[in-house]
C-alpha cells in the first residue's frame, strides 16, 4: 500500500541555484509520512493511538531538481517492518520526472514513555502490504 502527498515548493525553500535546498528533501518526507499515517489513525476510528513512531535514520537520493512553484508528488510506503522498526520509502517527482528517492528508518515508541516497543499489530495493518520499491539503504 502506498500513499501520495503533493507539495508546492515555495521560494523560501530554494537556495541561491533556484532549487530546492537538499535539507527540505527530509522536511518534504516528515510532512508526507505525518499526513499518511494520521490519515490511516483517523480512518481506522482508533481512538488515541497509545504509540508513536521516531525517526533513528535517513537516507536520501537526488535526482534532479525541483524548483520554485513546482508541485512535488511524494509517494511513501513501507519497504520494511522489523519487530520494533520499519523503513519509510519515498519517491518524489514533478510531472513525472524523478526528484528524489528517500528511506526513512523508523521505531515504534510507547507514547507516554518514549521508550522502544514492538510494532502493534494493527498499526502494521494500517500501512498495508510493502512497496517493493528500488531505495538506497
Amino acid at each position: 500500500m502506498s500513499f501520495q502527498h503533493q507539495i508546492r515548493v515555495r521560494y523560501a525553500e530554494c537556495d541561491q541555484q533556484g532549487v530546492v535546498f537538499n535539507a527540505h528533501y527530509m522536511s518534504y518526507m516528515d510532512d508526507t509520512t505525518e499526513v499518511w499515517l494520521r490519515s490511516l489513525i483517523r480512518s481506522s476510528n482508533e481512538p488515541q493511538a497509545e504509540w508513536e513512531w521516531m525517526l533513528v535514520r535517513a537516507a536520501l537520493e537526488w535526482q534532479s531538481p525541483a524548483r520554485n512553484g513546482d508541485l512535488l508528488d511524494i509517494d511513501v510506503g513501507i519497504l520494511r517492518f522489523g519487530n520494533t522498526s520499519f523503513d519509510f520509502g519515498f519517491i518524489g517527482t514533478v510531472e513525472g520526472r524523478p526528484i528524489f528517492r528517500g528511506r526513512s528508518v523508523c521505531v515504534t515508541i510507547d507514547k507516554a514513555t518514549l521508550k522502544k516497543i514492538p510494532t502493534p499489530d494493527r498499526m502494521r495493518q494500517m500501512m498495508g502490504d510493502l512497496v517493493d520499491w528500488d531505495i538506497p539503504k
